[in-house]
């Protein structure tokens, strides 16, 4: 209350309408970009581990799942990842087939693929 308040007694309320609109646009910006910290961080992690663990590839890796983010929601990727680590595995009692041969699988992983390949373009 007193935050709202001084801004308005102190800076007018040019600032403290600023003030609104900036919150407004930074919560639908928060909304269009909703993958998990730990989700960023396990993907950061991971693939700096397979680029050599340098502040290079901390840049790269975390541009690359910056660039994902914002090219396919959060649904998709973690269906993904998870169709391709089951996949990895060998999938639940060796079934496979249930995590790559449905359309929908295939669509989410190929969306993935792309988003990564857009990535590998921008972040160099």
């Amino acid at each position: 209350m007193g935050f709202s308040r001084s801004l308005i007694i102190n800076g007018g309320w040019g600032l403290a309408a600023g003030l609104v609109m900036f919150v407004f646009a930074s919560s639908a910006h928060a909304d269009s970009n909703d993958y998990p910290t730990a989700s960023r961080a396990d993907y950061v992690i991971a693939c700096m581990a397979a680029n050599g663990n340098t502040r290079e590839a901390l840049l790269k890796c975390s541009c690359a799942i910056d660039t994902i983010a914002s090219l396919m929601p959060y649904s998709h990727y973690e269906q993904a990842e998870t169709a391709l680590s089951l996949q990895a595995g060998g999938g639940v009692g060796g079934r496979v087939g249930l995590f790559r041969d449905p359309p929908q699988i295939k669509a989410v992983i190929e969306e993935l693929r792309k988003a990564q390949a857009e990535a590998n373009l921008q972040c160099r």
